[in-house]
Order: structure tokens, then sequence, then C-alpha cells
């Protein structure tokens, strides 16, 4: 939920280790299941499809998105229709975070498939939730249809109709005109923001999201090895102009991946001082000399990279050619090669293939601490690992302190153990911090029951409760 905290869905209450759900150890695990849950087609939901989903996570075949958490699940056993347990190989407290953002999938559908990635489920899923699979129109919308079946409360609505709308100004011009009633995790743009509040029959609000805007360095590339380098960029980053004049002042500066909301934030990193001088006499320092050029370079090579995002964004855009004026002036030269999404996102982002990008980045699985998937060293794709570390970050100790608090369950240590793994990054700047993200939200008044929620992927968390109301 927004506060971070966990609900029973398809399980019958939140595991822990005051229920006995979780053994005092983290390692043996009990879930109990709802009775009355049914998959769309009307079969019934079990414990069945439960193990099935965890082992089909974890099949070398089977191309899932990620594996991180699931990997320690070993002797699956189905107690009953409505009861699961398992043993991990090792105590990890985030793997109820996994869990709940674990999509279950219906056994008796899969394993009558040959190959579960090219299943004609994978275009029109069955699922338990309150709304069913309808259509897709490829490059339009997909379309959704109340489940009257569902076994919770709700839904109210009788349709959702998600659209594909690549292009942030063609989305904002559909909500004025009444063609979308909600924008939420595809935000309206800050540039929009002073016109949008005063739409009338609209709602629109400012909501603290967790994504972190950043400039994203790939620590494969020899120029951003040298620590100097990372420190000189983060000194000439004019951050309060940025968020101010670009994204009017929609935007809060940072010095860290943690939501300032949540319990591990740490407060008292050092603070960022944009400088010029201080940044020229680092690279001075560093050896970094100015060529004929005028540009940077050291042992040969250039302190020159590109600088890549989504095509068509226009507020990174206006952001990229700021700092390219802005770093030519400490004799770094920074190019821009922007891509569309589907490229950006693909094999360029997940294999590291870039120099630098400019992204907005979730470090944390729903509300919890660990950023594992995002600067742990085997989170790096490119070098074989799984997860998401794109920008190659490798450091033994932050890796070791997220092992020791994926293991622990006290809250209290685990935020001394994430307040350090914050100091550390801070202080090796894997990523450069621009800002945290203050979302603008849009509905169209009468949308009720909608909440937004930082600690979630989807808005569409809680839209079994979505009504109109007059």
């Amino acid at each position: 939920d927004p506060q971070g905290g966990l609900h029973p869905n398809l399980a019958a209450e939140v595991p822990s280790q005051k229920n006995g759900g979780i053994s005092e150890d983290g390692l043996n695990w009990r879930i109990r299941l709802r009775d009355n849950a049914r998959w769309h087609d009307g079969e019934p939901f079990t414990a069945e499809d439960v193990k099935f989903t965890l082992e089909l996570i974890t099949n070398p075949k089977f191309r899932a998105w990620r594996t991180s958490g699931h990997s320690l699940v070993q002797d699956i056993t189905v107690v009953s229709p409505t009861e699961i347990t398992w043993r991990m190989k090792e105590a990890f407290a985030p793997y109820l975070s996994f869990l709940a953002e674990t999509f279950i999938v219906p056994k008796h559908i899969l394993e009558k498939e040959a190959d579960p990635n090219t299943a004609a489920f994978n275009q029109a899923p069955v699922g338990t939730g309150a709304f069913k699979w309808s259509q897709r129109v490829a490059g339009d919308h997909i379309e959704l249809v109340a489940n009257p079946e569902y076994a919770g409360e709700g839904p109210y609505v009788e349709q959702l109709i998600f659209k594909y709308i690549p292009d942030m100004t063609v989305l904002y011009t559909q909500f004025k005109s009444g063609d979308v009633d909600l924008v939420d995790q595809s935000f309206i743009t800050a540039d929009h923001y002073t016109e949008a509040r005063e739409l009338p029959d609209r709602v629109v609000t400012l909501e603290t999201g967790a994504s972190l805007e950043s400039i994203y360095l790939n620590l494969g590339r020899p120029q951003f090895k040298d620590l100097a380098v990372r420190q000189a960029l983060y000194a000439a980053l004019d951050r309060k102009a940025i968020v101010d004049t670009i994204y009017y002042g929609v935007g809060t500066l940072t010095e860290t991946f943690m939501p300032k909301e949540s319990y591990y934030y740490d407060p008292n990193l050092p603070v960022q001082e944009f400088n010029l001088d201080r940044a020229r006499q680092i690279l001075d320092e560093a050896g970094w000399a100015p060529g004929p050029d005028g540009i940077r370079a050291k042992d040969g090579v250039r302190l020159s990279f590109s600088n890549s995002t989504t095509s068509g964004n226009n507020l990174r855009e206006q952001t990229q050619q700021f700092l390219q004026q802005t770093f030519a002036e400490i004799g770094v030269e920074m190019t821009i090669s922007n891509l569309p999404a589907a490229v950006m996102w693909g094999e360029f982002w997940l294999k590291s293939q870039f120099d630098t990008a400019m992204v907005g980045v979730t470090y944390l699985i729903a509300a919890d601490p660990d950023a594992t998937n995002r600067l742990h060293t085997k989170a790096i794709a490119a070098q074989g690992g799984h997860g998401s570390n794109t920008g190659q970050y490798s450091n033994p100790e932050v890796d070791a302190l997220l092992e020791k608090g994926a293991r622990s369950f006290d809250p209290e240590e685990r935020r001394g153990i994430y307040n350090r793994v914050q100091e550390v990054v801070r202080h090796d700047l894997p990523f450069l911090p621009l800002f945290a993200y203050t979302i603008v939200l849009g509905r169209k008044k009468g949308l009720d029951g909608f909440e937004p929620n930082a600690n979630t992927r989807t808005a569409s968390w809680n839209a079994a409760a979505w009504q109109w109301k007059a």
C-alpha cells in the first residue's frame, strides 16, 4: 500500500515470524491461501499454481524477468490446496516484497505447453484478479473487462483500457481533451503542471515518487573508472537550475537512491555543491589535462562520452543540452545520442551498451530497502549476472552489506546496514543524482478510490476499488 504495508490478496494472511508463517531463522516459510479464488476460466486457484510458478521462474529454459530471491527457494511442498511450504537456502527478508510483485500463473494451462516462453497464454493471459483480459490492439491499447467472479470486493467499473502513448505531449493533450481518464506513472510532465491544475473537471496533484532521475555512468568505460571524473562531473551539475528552470520546480534534490519517505533514508549524506572551479581543480589534480581542442585527456583516454535517453522526452532533451554546455566549460565533451524507447530500454540499456544514460530508476522492490538488483556485482547482466546493475557498479563492501541486510528481519539493524550502503554509494558516485521525482498525477473528477502508490509498479494496484461517482 502507499505506506509500504503488505496486504494479503491470494494469500489468507501475510506470513511473518510473529504468526508462524516464517521461522525464527528465516528459512522455513508457510503460506496459507484463500479458499475462494478462481482463475478467469473458472478453475480453482490452488497451492499447485504457486508451486508451478515458483519452479517455472527458476527453470533455466524459461526467460524469467527476475530470478533473484526465487532462486533461494527449495523443497516446495503442497500441503493442501490452500497451504504451501518451502525452505530457503538462506534467510532473505526482501522475499516478501518479491512475492508481492510475483504474478502467479495457472498450472492447468501452462503445464501443457512445450515451451512456456512462446505459449498463446502470453498474448491472452488468464489471471485471478478483478479484471479479465479482453483484447490487445498492437501499438494502441490493452483492454480489460470486469470479472464478476472476483473473490474480493469490487470491481465497480466495467472496463479498463490502457493506452500506448509514447509522446508525453500527446498524452497530456489526450488528458485535456478527455480521451484519457487517468494519468499516473506515465505522468503529466512538469512543463504542463501549471496549466493542468487549472483544467476544469480534472483533479491534478503532486505526489512523491520512488524514482530517482540521474545520469547513469557505465563504469565499464575507461573514463568513468576514475573516481575523480565522477566527482568532477557531479560538481559541475547545476541541479537546482535544472529543477527550477527546466522542471518548473517539480522535483526534490537528494543524495541517495533511497526515497525520503523510507524508514531507511539517510538524511546525513554530504550535500553536492555546484562549483565549476572545484570541478576543474579535481580534474587538474587527477591528471586530466586539456588537449589542443580543449577536451581533457589522460593516458590516451579522452574525457568524451555520449549521453542517451528516450527520443521525444522534451524535458530530458533540454537537460542534455544544458549539461552539454556546462560540461564543455570544464573540458568535458558530451554528445547526445537519443533512441526510441523500444531500443533505448532494450539490450542497449539492459546489457550496458551505453556510455551514460539519463534515466529515472526505482531501486527498491516495493518498500523493502534491498537494492541488490541495482547495486550488487552479481546483478551485472553485461558480465553474466542476473539483475539490473546496468551501470556495472561493483564494490565488495556494498556487496557484503547488501547480503547482510537481506538476511536480517530486524528493521533497526537493517537501517544501520542500508545507511552505510547509502554512504558508500554516495562516495563512489556510480550514478549522478539529479532529483527525486515529484509526480504530477491527473484524473477526471468523479473517479473515486484511486490511491497514488510509490511502492508499486502499476497504477492499477487497487483498481478493484475504483468507481465513478457523480
